[in-house]
C-alpha cells in the first residue's frame, strides 16, 4: 500500500504540513517494501486549484491513503472519486505519522475538515489602519 504524507521538507524528520494542496513536499511511502520517495509540491504556488492539482499528482503516484493536517473540499472530492482514503488532523514529523498509521491510531474521514482556500494565505485584512488608507483619520 502506498501512503502519501504532506510535509514541510524532504526528510522523514520534517514536520507534517497542515496544508495539503499547498504543502512544500510530499512523501510517498510503500508500506510493504519500505520504499520512500519525497518530492517538491509543484502546485504549492499555483494561483488557484492547488488542492485539485496536488490531489491529481498523488493519484498518479498510485497512492491509496493520504495523511495530512487538513484537506479542503476540492481535493477531498477528487480523492473520494478515486477511492483514496483521507486521514486529517495528522501532526508531528513524517516518521511519527507513518508509525501512527501503522499502529491504527489514525482513522480515515468522510468529509473535508476545512473550507475552500484554507491554506492559500488570502487573509481579509486591508492593512490600512483606522483611517482606511485615505488620510481621513482625525483625533
Amino acid at each position: 500500500m502506498k501512503i502519501a504524507i504532506s510535509a514541510v521538507g524532504p526528510n522523514l524528520d520534517d514536520m507534517v504540513d497542515p496544508r495539503f494542496g499547498r504543502c512544500g513536499f510530499f512523501h510517498i511511502i510503500d508500506s510493504e517494501s519500505g520504499e520512500h520517495e519525497s518530492f517538491m509540491n509543484e502546485s504549492a504556488s499555483a494561483g488557484g486549484g492547488a488542492g485539485i492539482s496536488s490531489a491529481q499528482t498523488i493519484i498518479d503516484k498510485g497512492v491509496t491513503v493520504v495523511l495530512t493536517g487538513n484537506c479542503g473540499p476540492n481535493a477531498f472530492q477528487v480523492f473520494s472519486a478515486a477511492g483514496i482514503q483521507m486521514i486529517v488532523g495528522v501532526n508531528g514529523n513524517v516518521r511519527e505519522a507513518i508509525e501512527q498509521f501503522k499502529t491504527g491510531a489514525l482513522k480515515p474521514v468522510s468529509s473535508p475538515n476545512v473550507a475552500d482556500h484554507f491554506g492559500s494565505g488570502a487573509g481579509s485584512g486591508g492593512g490600512m489602519g483606522r483611517g482606511g488608507g485615505m488620510g481621513r483619520f482625525r483625533r
